[in-house]
């Protein structure tokens, strides 16, 4: 536990959904990417093996005390299992530099299989990190994993460019994929939620700022209600998280009946408070980029503060989090000013008295 806490982030996580005592919100960054820094890796070091994923998180959380610790499947390791081609950046996210299908006439030719639990080295690797995370830690911390949503998978799969004008042009295939990510995601979630693990569901490529509510109703949300039905009922617990801004599609968000949703920073945080509060807790929203990488930790504080005072009294609780995942430019002195001001502001009873 934390030098500055008064209880673990286990405990904090328990008062919040049960409506018991809390001694602070509950504060969860999403220290993912970035998460080798505080160890002393790179990112390439970080991603080797699921121990040393593990390790990066174990240091984080020892240093920062944050209420999260998070494994990384990521958003292209459906594609990547399937034969996508990944670049291998020493301290940097990998990147797709060539797509397994580039043209949809192939599409019965993708083997899917490849892609399921027992076939994929690379699930294999972060079910270890999230098994370690939960036999080490889990007492202490609770952890989720980050892992893509089935229109993201596809994308993966299959250029985004591409994907895109298929949804106007040519549906069938784009469905087909579709289909068949769902059903392989489903079960990567049942292995995650058995190894101790709730789920953070991110769907960057459906964020309205690349596709509109139309599209969202087509090709992602049936898909997700069927994941969020799953994974509740293999009695796992999911976060969902759309990037960019999501102004036009949160009530379609909420339609999927995820526990909570996390809202980028591209959106205002008061603005989706009004439509998220009265179904599911919060999530959100200090923007990782200008504040957290480009700030100073003042501004930090600042930022937390002021998300601290907009999302404090949501009718069913709220988280405080960065808008998305922080990059390995993140100063770590910012991640320390992100807990202290969560500490600072969000003290239980929390209120005007603590920022006032």
């Amino acid at each position: 536990m934390h030098k500055d806490d008064q209880m673990t982030p286990i405990e904090r996580l328990t008062g919040f959904l049960t409506g018991g005592d809390m001694d602070r919100i509950l504060a969860m960054p999403l220290i993912c990417s970035m998460s080798g820094k505080a160890a002393g890796m790179t990112h390439k070091q970080k991603r080797a093996t699921g121990q040393s994923e593990a390790d990066c998180q174990i240091a984080n959380y020892k240093r920062f005390g944050n209420d999260l610790l998070i494994t990384e499947y990521g958003l292209h390791t459906v594609g990547k299992s399937m034969g996508t081609v990944m670049g291998d950046p020493e301290d940097a996210v990998p990147h797709i530099e060539h797509h397994v299908l580039q043209d949809l006439k192939d599409v019965d030719q993708l083997d899917f299989e490849k892609a399921l639990p027992q076939n994929s080295a690379d699930h294999q690797k972060h079910l270890e990190c999230a098994k370690i995370l939960t036999e080490t830690m889990g007492a202490e911390v609770p952890n989720g994993t980050l892992i893509t949503g089935p229109f993201t998978a596809v994308s993966s799969i299959y250029p985004t460019d591409k994907l895109l004008k298929a949804t106007r042009r040519n549906p069938e295939p784009i469905h087909k994929m579709l289909r068949a990510c769902t059903d392989v995601l489903k079960e990567l979630h049942n292995d995650y939620i058995a190894a101790g693990s709730m789920i953070l569901f991110c769907e960057p490529i459906a964020s309205g700022s690349i596709v509109d509510p139309k599209t969202y109703r087509e090709f992602v949300l049936p898909y997700t209600i069927e994941l969020m039905e799953n994974i509740h009922a293999h009695n796992g617990m999911v976060c969902y998280h759309i990037c960019g801004d999501t102004k036009r599609i949160i009530d379609e968000m909420i339609k999927t009946k995820p526990d909570m949703i996390s809202i980028d920073n591209r959106v205002d945080l008061g603005y989706a408070k009004e439509l998220v509060e009265p179904h599911m807790p919060i999530v959100g929203n200090v923007d990782p980029v200008e504040i957290m990488i480009l700030g100073t930790p003042d501004e930090v504080d600042e930022a937390v503060k002021q998300c601290v005072k907009t999302g404090y009294d949501a009718q069913h609780g709220y988280i405080l989090c960065t808008g998305c995942d922080l990059n390995g430019d993140v100063p770590l002195e910012n991640l320390d000013a992100f807990m202290a001001a969560a500490r600072k502001y969000g003290k239980v009873p929390v209120g005007p008295a603590n920022w006032e």
